[in-house]
């Protein structure tokens, strides 16, 4: 089903809670869906059916990330920008009052190359490859050693340099280095952090067995999932609906293999509670929760492995 009003070429979306935005071919933002706290960034908080230019970002935008209730952009200037609620400080602009168009983030002004959206938190990577987040930090997701919330920017303990990229979820948070490794922190409760063991941190622990090896990396409620050199899938942490991929609806404190994807995977991307993968052959895969049809297999049903995407291919 085509997206009503999309008539420029979309070079990326961005799905939150109960909204979904895209960045268009010329550096625009267009959103839709909730705007109960101006999420959508046009201004106001009316619901959108279909697509509305954020305000001030028609072009010049390089990436966009939707949260739950909160969207950020990063320009081509290298600046952060935000908009919708900001309760817990997730806009990162000093403040807490929720807002309808973008704002700028406290000392992001440049030298920003990519942003992540959590649960009422945002974190972004620096041009020297440093971490810096902003938001909640109620379960430590803010990675600076602490659990005091940040209405605006600080550095993720110990890195300073080496990040290509960084992913949140609702409570917990993961970054890619430059050596292929995968370091996280936060809420812990269901092993999302794989380091072996349920206990919450404060800053960046390793991966266990993901210390190379990796190419990139998404990160689900409550489990984190990576693609490694080789093309496979190994995931982590909550398995209630199978959304590991596993076989099993086992949570795993470490990574485990995705059944049937060793290898030729392309890309992943992580759901609440399903995860799904594109495959050098065109294919899209999908596994866990499927009440609401996410996994696209035509039913119902929950998927402890990758079920086929009915009707998709890019071939």
């Amino acid at each position: 089903m085509n997206v009503t009003g999309l008539t420029s070429s979309m070079t990326s979306l961005t799905a939150g809670s109960s909204h979904t935005c895209g960045l268009t071919e010329a550096g625009a933002v267009k959103c839709w869906g909730k705007n109960f706290d101006g999420q959508i960034g046009d201004g106001g908080t009316t619901d959108r059916r279909s697509p509305v230019n954020v305000v001030g970002l028609t072009s010049g935008a390089v990436s966009v990330g939707a949260g739950s209730n909160h969207t950020c952009a990063v320009t081509a200037t290298g600046g952060v920008r935000c908009w919708g609620n900001n309760s817990d400080g997730q806009l990162g602009d000093g403040g807490t009052t929720d807002r309808r168009a973008p704002v700028d983030v406290v000392g992001l002004a440049e030298g920003v190359i990519s942003v992540a959206v959590g649960t009422n938190y945002s974190c972004a990577v620096t041009v020297t490859g440093g971490v810096q987040c902003w938001g909640i930090n109620s379960d430590g997701q803010l990675g600076d050693g602490t659990t005091t919330d940040r209405r605006s920017p600080v550095q993720v303990s110990g890195i300073s340099s080496g990040i290509t990229l960084v992913v949140a979820g609702a409570r917990h948070t993961c970054m890619l280095t430059d050596a292929g490794g995968v370091k996280c922190w936060g809420d812990n409760s269901d092993g999302q952090l794989g380091d072996g063991t349920i206990l919450g941190r404060r800053a960046p622990v390793d991966v266990t067995g993901l210390t190379s090896g990796v190419t990139a990396i998404t990160a689900g409620s409550s489990h984190t999932c990576a693609i490694t050199t080789a093309g496979g899938v190994r995931c982590w942490g909550n398995n209630s609906d199978g959304q590991l991929g596993d076989s099993t609806i086992t949570d795993r404190r470490s990574a485990v293999d995705v059944t049937g994807l060793s290898s030729g995977v392309t890309s992943v991307a992580a759901g609440s509670n399903h995860t799904c993968a594109l495959t050098a052959a065109g294919a899209a895969q999908c596994w866990g929760q499927n009440s609401l049809r996410q996994i696209g297999d035509g039913t119902t049903t929950d998927r402890r492995v990758p079920a086929e995407v009915v009707g998709y291919s890019t071939n």
